[in-house]
Parts: C-alpha cells; structure tokens; sequence
C-alpha cells in the first residue's frame, strides 16, 4: 500500500505535505513539478489519500493514512468520489471545455462523504491558456474544501498568476544509493543490476523501475557492447547494419521514427557507451571492479584498458557528446553515428594509440 515512507528521498517535499496534515492546514493548490517518470502521481494519490483518510495514525515517522477505512479503501481502489483525476479528450492538449466542465463547473457542488473535495491535474502543461484562465478563476475564489494538485513537467509552461497561487513542491533527482536500495530490498532485483538501472536512471524512479523489469534494455546493453568489441572487425556497412538493427523502433513506433531509429533506443545505447568507457577510465585508474557499473563485462573491460591510454579513453568520450550535439542539431544521424563508430574503432584498435 503506498504510503510516505515509500516515497524515495524528496524529504523536503515530505517535509511539507506532513506538516500541512499535522497542522491540518492543506494548501488550495499545488504544484508538483518533476520530470517524466519521476513520481509524480504516485506522491499525489498518497498525498490525496491521507487528506481524505479518517483515522491518520503515525507510521514509520511519518502522519499515514490508515489504509483501513472507507475513505482509504475507495483511494486505494480509485473510486473515492471525493478524489477526481481531471482527463482530457485530446492527447496532446487540456482544453478550456475540460476544466470547465471537469473542475470549475464541479467545485460548486459539495464534497460527497469528506471534508474536502481533491483534484488531480496529470500533465497540467497541456493546458491551454484559455484553460489556464478557467481554472484562474477557481483558483482566485476557491471553496474552502477543494484542493487542486497539478502535476507537470514543465513548470514554465503555465501563467505566473497559476503559479503565484499555488504552493510549488519541485520533484528533486533521488540518489543513485537509495534507487538501489528499493530495488534491491522492494523488487528483489540482483545488485549489480540494481546498480546499473539507478545510474542509467541519473535519478528517475520511475525510469529505473522501467529498466529494471524491461528486457528491451538488457538486450540493448548486451548488444551495444558486443558491437563496440567486435568494431575491429567490422567493415563500415556491417556495423551500421548492425547498429539499425539495435536502435529499431518497435511496429507501433515506427510511424513516428526519425530516420527508422527509435529515440528511445538511441539515447539508451549513447548512454551505455558513455557508462562503458567511464568504467574503463575508473578501472585503468584503479584496476578494482567495485565501482563499476558493467561489472559483468569486467573481462572485457580489462582487456581494453590494457592496450589504451587515459587520453584515447577521453577522446572517445568527447566524440560521443560530439555526436549528441550534432544529431540535436539535426545533422544526418546515419552519418553521425557512422563517424562516431569509425573513431572509437580507431581509438580502440590503433596500435600507435596504445600505451
């Protein structure tokens, strides 16, 4: 049952909503902001569950909802008629007949069972700002039972005066130690794996939750890592067959593909690249396998270490932030990442660059 304490890190988020149920005074409107991923609902349901609950109790240190009566039992089953989740027709956009009808049109009409009335507003920075004015309305006279809570990932997408009425609750980066932590212990995920997902995530729950139950990811790993150690044998258009293989969008996304490669699948497999020579920059230094991220590619890792200086390893890295800058700058991808593939292969497998 998801409750505070399971809210990773966010302390000074916590730190506000707790005091707001201890003194029982909840804010009107909030705004959580955070990125794609990051947790956003799951702290919101559990914010808006523990407003409603009727017998808070404390629990692990933190002011819980009970999880036991009514109120609780309808949250966790979403079907509180108190605690309204704002939809929208049009994917792409929150329009003004959504909030009118869905939020300021309802705020009229009293709570059914509890003392307040919680709205919900996923991706708010969809809305329009003719939307954004409908719900300025209810925001500037709000009934004293309602609370909004307005969940974007782009702040900068609403009007200072949405925003000037609100209480802004920023969604900060977990730690990568305490991502591991609940993988581990909550998910029963192998340490090393654990480990892998929390530093891909750079702080994103939800991302590392994806990558530790996603096999798409541990193919792509696997794959991507082959490629760079068989560069050395590979005539340029084998390794571009390959990598097109790697970075194929699935049947569904293959409509909105750029250049028939998944962006996704792109950004994972320049990452694996960056944590694979990152981890032979610390083992070179170092020569212990116990701050690696691929630490099931340690044989590998070792053999490469052996035949290249700190400087190529370097090179490499700056090739590749190279390459990102240019492909999001729209430069031809295929000829970029072919560019990047021919010096990394060079770096490697040159014997003049060995030392």
């Amino acid at each position: 049952m998801a409750d505070f304490s399971e809210i990773i890190d966010q302390g000074q988020l916590k730190e506000h909503m707790q005091n707001a149920l201890l003194t029982d005074k909840v804010s009107h409107a909030y705004i959580i902001s955070g990125e794609a991923g990051s947790g956003k609902e799951f702290v919101a349901k559990i914010f808006a569950k523990a407003i409603q609950c009727e017998n808070k109790e404390e629990r692990n240190g933190f002011t819980e909802a009970c999880n036991t009566c009514p109120s609780c039992i309808k949250a966790l089953s979403d079907s509180h008629p108190d605690i309204i989740t704002i939809t929208h027709e049009k994917p792409n956009s929150i329009g003004v007949d959504d909030i009118r009808q869905k939020l300021r049109d309802d705020v009229v009409i009293k709570p059914y069972e509890s003392r307040h009335k919680v709205y919900i507003i996923p991706e708010g920075e969809k809305m329009t700002p003719a939307a954004q004015n409908a719900l300025l309305k209810t925001l500037e006279e709000p009934p004293s039972y309602i609370v909004i809570i307005i969940l974007t990932s782009n702040i900068n997408a609403f009007l200072q005066t949405i925003i000037s009425r609100c209480v802004v609750l920023p969604m900060k980066p977990a730690q990568d130690d305490s991502i591991r932590k609940y993988l581990m212990e909550e998910c029963q995920v192998v340490d090393y794996k654990a480990m892998l997902c929390a530093s891909f995530a750079r702080g994103n729950v939800g991302k590392a939750l994806e990558l530790a139950s996603n096999e798409r990811f541990e193919n792509l790993k696997d794959s991507s890592i082959e490629l760079i150690s068989k560069l050395e044998r590979l005539e340029i258009h084998d390794m571009m067959d390959r990598l097109h293989t790697l970075l194929a969008p699935s049947e569904e996304d293959a409509k909105t593909a750029k250049k028939g490669i998944d962006s996704k699948n792109f950004e994972d497999f320049m990452d694996i690249l960056v944590f694979l020579f990152r981890d032979m920059l610390v083992y070179k230094a170092t020569e212990n396998p116990d701050h690696l991220i691929f630490t099931d590619k340690l044989s590998y890792i070792r053999s490469v270490t052996v035949n290249i200086s700190y400087e190529k390893l370097n090179e490499i890295i700056k090739t590749m932030d190279q390459a990102r800058n240019r492909i999001n700058s729209n430069v031809n991808i295929d000829l970029v990442l072919e560019l990047m593939l021919i010096a990394i292969k060079g770096y490697i497998y040159d014997k003049s660059n060995r030392r």
